[in-house]
């Protein structure tokens, strides 16, 4: 029987987890494996997702609008889901049932560990700027690698502040714009969490001047690759990081739990990725 596994969203047209998990097949020489991408309109997100294996799925990854939906869905997660309130990732258990996962963070953290080797979490306070969904779990990840601290900016301090009780961060602080150059003084990693940079949007205009000059500068917009605050940063001889890692890291955990085998991130895929995008 094809062990078949899809990404749902709506829309879903424009992803490229079918691309990196079918390298991986491939590349493993995985038999009778497959996986698909599965549009679904939000009015059948549940549904879809209560009936995964009648639709012969072992299992799933979800992006948005789903996230939310598929937390509520399912009854079992891992531990980070249930803190994030949010699944990406959904696998087959022993016993057959459903468990909602998130490997949004790990993704972040494996990117910036192999984007800049030498970076510790430990070393500094860090800066997210933003407060939405890719925040959360970016502060959680943050969180549990041993950031001292973590400084949020955001336009809205009040949703920066229901992040930080939301998740439960005892080591977090909220900072308005206006304040940003305060945020950044001392800080070893910078991260830009909103979509500001991204094709079509207006960039990041933060001036950096605050920023100490061996802090890490990484961004999770990885189109363009560098993005404005990445050139920048480069610019003025900070070690930087693009987003497109992240996407590639965090499909890691999924693949390994439903075909058995934990792939990497190669130059040959993110060269794959690069030429579909029109990046390279």
């Amino acid at each position: 029987m094809t062990r078949r596994v899809c990404v749902m969203g709506w829309p879903v047209a424009h992803s490229r987890s079918p691309m990196i998990h079918n390298h991986w097949i491939a590349e493993h020489a995985i038999p009778d494996a497959r996986y698909e991408l599965l549009a679904v309109k939000p009015e059948d997100a549940a549904e879809t997702i209560r009936n995964l294996h009648r639709l012969d799925f072992i299992g799933a990854n979800v992006t948005v609008p789903h996230k939310e939906t598929a937390f509520a869905t399912l009854e079992k997660h891992d531990a980070i889901a249930r803190r994030l309130k949010a699944v990406n990732t959904i696998v087959t258990l022993e016993d057959g049932t459903l468990e909602g996962r998130n490997t949004d963070g790990y993704g972040f953290i494996a990117n910036l560990k192999q984007g800049a080797p030498d970076w510790r979490a430990a070393e500094g306070p860090a800066v997210m700027l933003g407060a939405g969904g890719a925040a959360r779990a970016i502060a959680a990840a943050l969180e549990d690698e041993g950031a001292p601290e973590i400084r949020i900016v955001n336009r809205t301090t009040e949703r920066a502040e229901a992040l930080i009780r939301d998740l439960g961060l005892s080591n977090a602080k909220v900072f308005a714009d206006s304040e940003a150059q305060k945020a950044l003084e001392g800080a070893a990693l910078l991260v830009n969490t909103t979509t500001l940079g991204m094709k079509g949007e207006s960039d990041v205009t933060l001036d950096l001047a605050s920023l100490p000059r061996d802090a890490v500068v990484t961004d999770i917009v990885y189109t363009p690759l560098e993005t404005g605050l990445l050139r920048r940063a480069r610019e003025a001889g900070h070690e930087t990081v693009d987003g497109l890692g992240m996407l590639l890291h965090q499909a890691v955990p999924g693949f390994e739990a439903w075909f058995g085998v934990r792939p990497h991130v190669t130059a040959e895929l993110r060269n794959i990725v690069l030429a579909d995008l029109g990046l390279k």
